[in-house]
């Protein structure tokens, strides 16, 4: 037997005639007398009391209605599920990101807007070392990944650019710089840096200036960095989103006047992804920051 079989009876079962039910089901009447025999042969018992005008249901044919109604629930269900999930609106994607792409508002906005769409993927996420986020992407332990470009990527990740920002310098706040009207490359090339996870910023500084940076510790994370700055253990070129939401004491943020510089947010993914759910991600964005362009 079959989930046809189970269709044809409780065909039979609600229209109590094997010609109406055969209309109902688009087959021919003899067919479906042939079906039902058929059933009736492997479960080894009549389902059916045949009339001349009407069936009724045996004690194990009606036994077999709420059976075979939820048999066949279910295999529609299981076929709405394999659909919905080769489309990409059910599934689980592990996203991994840096903590700057919270400070910006980019990673909120997306995946509040994709979980509006898609209400049955569900977001894994965790905040990871950058350094660590394309390996794990290569292995599998992250599908998505947000980081501070420029990096240099594995073979098989692919990274798309999402939004830009500018660079601020993190100090202590009794730093002599504070005395300063503006701050300029220049000023800083006696300063001790703490490096953040990208360093970019530290670098063009110090080209902008000429000198080679003295390169302080680089203990992680953007909070760790400002904690460093707020223990006076030196300054810090950070993205400047994070001003307004990293406020600890002994912290003060000033522009760098001339500076240019630039950090990237990306995203980055398996080249050749195949999970339509993440692949729904990856389109989303794209199509969002694209039309922003």
């Amino acid at each position: 037997m079959d989930i046809r079989h189970f269709r044809y009876f409780l065909e039979v079962a609600q229209q109590r005639n094997f010609t109406r039910a055969a209309g109902q089901l688009g087959i021919a009447t003899p067919t479906l007398s042939r079906q039902i025999q058929d059933m009736e042969q492997a479960l080894g018992t009549r389902l059916f009391i045949r009339q001349q005008r009407e069936v009724t249901l045996t004690e194990a044919g009606a036994a077999l209605v709420r059976e075979a109604e939820a048999a066949v629930r279910q295999f529609e269900f299981a076929q709405r599920s394999a659909k919905r999930a080769g489309r990409g609106e059910i599934g689980h994607i592990e996203l991994g990101y840096v903590a700057s792409a919270v400070y910006s508002g980019q990673l909120q906005k997306q995946i509040q807007g994709f979980s509006r769409e898609y209400p049955d993927v569900t977001l894994r996420l965790c905040e990871s070392p950058m350094a660590s986020l394309p390996g794990m992407i290569v292995d599998g332990r992250l599908d998505i990944g947000y980081i501070r470009v420029p990096m240099v990527l594995p073979d098989g990740v692919a990274s798309l650019r999402l939004d830009a920002e500018g660079f601020v310098l993190a100090l202590a706040t009794d730093s002599w710089l504070c005395g300063l009207p503006e701050i300029r490359a220049e000023h800083l090339q006696q300063e001790i840096f703490i490096l953040p996870e990208q360093i970019s910023g530290t670098l063009q500084v110090a080209a902008d200036a000429g000198f080679s940076p003295t390169l302080g510790p680089q203990p992680g994370g953007l909070l760790e960095v400002i904690a460093l700055v707020s223990l006076a253990q030196g300054v810090a070129v950070v993205p400047e989103s994070v001003v307004g939401h990293l406020n600890l004491p002994n912290v003060i943020y000033r522009p760098i006047k001339g500076n240019a510089g630039s950090s990237w947010l990306a995203l980055i993914y398996r080249r050749f992804e195949k999970a339509p759910a993440v692949i729904r991600y990856i389109e989303q964005v794209k199509a969002r920051y694209l039309q922003r362009l």
